[in-house]
């Protein structure tokens, strides 16, 4: 009897049925989008800024770039396996009709919303900016994370769900038991190595609306649900090589800066970004997974963040630009203004219950 006890398999169903939050999933969801904001604030203050869209400044900041630099191969591709996680969660107490039910109310909705309300705002500013007719023009802009977001999970939750129905079977015994080794690591990455050499994205970066971005974020969402259906001997074995994940990171963060430079090497690059979102994960796993009244606040805010950033940084960036200022404080400022406007509009936006939906929020602050 004890050694059915402490069987593997029983301690692994265990673990997939103890009603448990992860926190750690939570505060990586906000800190990847408290990245992309600034990430997009530090946009304008690159010479290149205004031919993606974006307002620039007429003083460049080149020193942003090296730390851009770095978050540019991983962030993206973190909210996508963040996103994978996030399903297998919402599955757990929902048939696949209640969960696409959720994802479209959730996500659908918000984008459809934001496409046609909120975009057209920004685009708006972009051509006051220059001088341009006002003009009405909907778009889905930033929110085509959203878009691939919700695609993936109607592909992919078939799959899910037929895992989760046989989660007792020697197939996915085996499976869990590949991701408790760093092998499924290597395994990961060529992957991600494959989709670059077949897609041959230019640069690797450039994953909005682009076919590159659409696969790599299938693969993420893919493998960001394998991960924690792989239970808790997956993260353990993340935690236990975290410290030479980081150093793979740097070191090809490294090499990519001060050798290659833009002739890295697209495996290299790959290899770099999933580095970084192992050690990321690992140290979020190991240090992150505790209840904040900062995360209970931030938590519930990162989306309507994300979907209104762009509006409150390109009209922060309108005022701010003509100051006659030193560049790091207009940095500063446009920083600040973007996420204050973000966030006072969401403390209204929370207060409004058929707002709330809009913004893939949930009708009731305190509902399951």
């Amino acid at each position: 009897m004890q050694k059915a006890v402490g069987s593997p398999c029983l301690l692994q169903t265990l673990y997939n049925t103890k009603k448990m939050r992860r926190y750690d999933i939570d505060w990586l969801r906000v800190i990847a989008i408290g990245l992309l904001l600034i990430y997009h604030v530090a946009i304008g203050f690159q010479s290149w800024g205004g031919m993606i869209g974006f307002i620039p400044s007429t003083k460049p900041w080149a020193a942003l770039w090296t730390p851009m630099a770095m978050l540019n191969v991983w962030r993206i591709p973190l909210l996508f396996f963040v996103s994978g996680m996030g399903v297998y969660f919402a599955m757990q107490q929902r048939t696949w009709k209640q969960l696409l039910t959720e994802r479209t109310l959730r996500i659908a909705l918000p984008f459809v919303f934001g496409m046609f309300a909120i975009v057209p705002l920004h685009i708006l500013v972009w051509r006051y900016y220059y001088n341009m007719e006002p003009r009405y023009i909907y778009d889905p802009g930033h929110l085509w994370f959203l878009a691939n977001i919700f695609i993936y999970v109607l592909v992919l939750s078939p799959l899910f769900f037929y895992l989760k129905k046989h989660e007792g079977s020697k197939a996915v015994q085996r499976f869990r038991t590949l991701f408790s080794s760093p092998f499924a690591l290597v395994v990961v990455a060529l992957v991600f190595i494959a989709e670059a050499l077949i897609i041959k994205p230019i640069p690797y970066e450039l994953y909005a609306m682009t076919g590159h971005g659409f696969f790599l974020g299938l693969l993420a969402f893919f493998f960001g649900f394998c991960f924690v259906f792989s239970g808790e001997r997956f993260w353990q074995m993340l935690i236990t090589w975290r410290w030479m994940l980081l150093v793979i990171a740097v070191g090809l963060f490294a090499l990519r800066m001060y050798y290659f430079g833009l002739q890295t090497p697209v495996y290299l690059i790959v290899i770099e970004s999933q580095a970084w979102i192992f050690s990321v994960l690992a140290f979020g796993h190991k240090h992150l997974n505790r209840n904040r009244k900062v995360l209970q606040y931030l938590s519930p805010a990162a989306y309507p963040v994300y979907i209104l950033h762009m509006f409150f940084l390109f009209l922060g960036s309108v005022i701010v630009f003509p100051l006659e200022i030193p560049v790091q404080l207009q940095f500063v400022l446009v920083l600040l203004l973007t996420l204050g406007g973000c966030l006072l509009s969401y403390e209204i936006i929370k207060r409004i219950k058929w707002l709330r939906i809009f913004f893939g929020m949930k009708l009731r602050a305190n509902s399951p």
